[in-house]
């Protein structure tokens, strides 16, 4: 019953109208773009399908004039100067080990209390509410400088996930889920708090997929109509993109990490957790998620506008 509840869209109508601070930020932007819609209405990709694609471009000679990027060693500027080829970026030991204990004692304790409980299958959400490190981390100046200059935008933290467990999530883009106009207006940065590999949960990612295009609910027919959201499942968002993939004998990429490595990835980068084979170890990581501020922000699936919890 509360499964098909969530499939009307006034549902999510009346939690928007009462959430207005955390929605504001849409209110100049649907003026700018022209979209006539109020704070806590329904939107999706189909809204913005009379507006021009825009191209998001990438000031490298900014970008490597960073603090951030001048202090990094060889092989992670490599890894910088690769990001429009690739999708992603690699910065190995980018915080130390005793930072990365740190977090995962801050995030023992915040489950003790409470304060923390495991949604979505293993997902410990918005520990930057509840965690000075966690939250100073992903304000960093210096990281938000150069998360901007990717975006070629305005980078703002939008939430975090703490995980435990590998999330063994099947390949997926992150646009599916935070979605924004124009496209691309997203950034994922992960950070492994402790060694990742093939039997506990590692990463995967497709080199260059970010250049395919922006799969959005119209290819797999979840468009939905006016009073509900798409009826399609996500299992058939995922069986519409192993397909694709196939089609395209597109062949992914295993991130390997250390302790501190940190992964940013473009916002169509396809990417996903292998299978956590030894069940005697643990894969502690945070994720965080940036938005454009100079971007509508929303979600495509459920076709809800992206609140602002900070």
């Amino acid at each position: 019953m509360l499964k098909q509840i969530r499939n009307y869209k006034l549902t999510y109508v009346i939690y928007n109208f009462f959430n207005k601070k955390k929605l504001k930020h849409n209110i100049p932007l649907y003026r700018k773009f022209g979209i006539r819609k109020s704070y806590f209405s329904s939107i999706s990709s189909k809204n913005f399908l009379h507006l021009p694609l825009s191209e998001r471009k990438i000031n490298f000679e900014k970008l490597i004039g960073t603090d951030l990027y001048s202090n990094l060693s060889e092989e992670n500027k490599a890894s910088v100067q690769e990001y429009d080829k690739n999708g992603f970026i690699v910065l190995r030991n980018y915080i130390d080990t005793n930072t990365a204990d740190e977090i995962n004692t801050e995030i023992e304790k915040l489950m003790n209390e409470g304060t923390l409980k495991f949604r979505y299958g293993g997902k410990l959400m918005f520990a930057i509410h509840h965690s000075e490190i966690i939250r100073s981390i992903g304000n960093d100046e210096k990281l938000l400088e150069f998360l901007s200059i990717l975006l070629d935008g305005n980078a703002k933290l939008f939430q975090s996930i703490n995980f435990i467990n590998g999330s063994q999530q099947k390949t997926h883009s992150d646009s599916i889920h935070m979605t924004t106009y124009p496209l691309g207006g997203l950034l994922g940065v992960w950070i492994a708090l402790e060694d990742v590999d093939e039997n506990n949960g590692a990463l995967h990612y497709i080199p260059q997929s970010h250049k395919l295009p922006y799969f959005l609910n119209s290819d797999y027919d979840n468009e939905g109509s006016a009073l509900k959201i798409g009826k399609q499942s996500y299992k058939a968002y995922e069986e519409f993109l192993e397909a694709k993939v196939k089609e395209l004998g597109l062949q992914k990429e295993i991130f390997r990490a250390k302790k501190g490595d940190l992964l940013i990835w473009h916002a169509n980068i396809l990417h996903g957790g292998e299978p956590h084979l030894d069940k005697s170890r643990t894969r502690k990581s945070l994720v965080y998620h940036y938005f454009d501020k100079d971007s509508i922000c929303y979600h495509e699936v459920t076709q809800r506008p992206a609140l602002f919890q900070l």
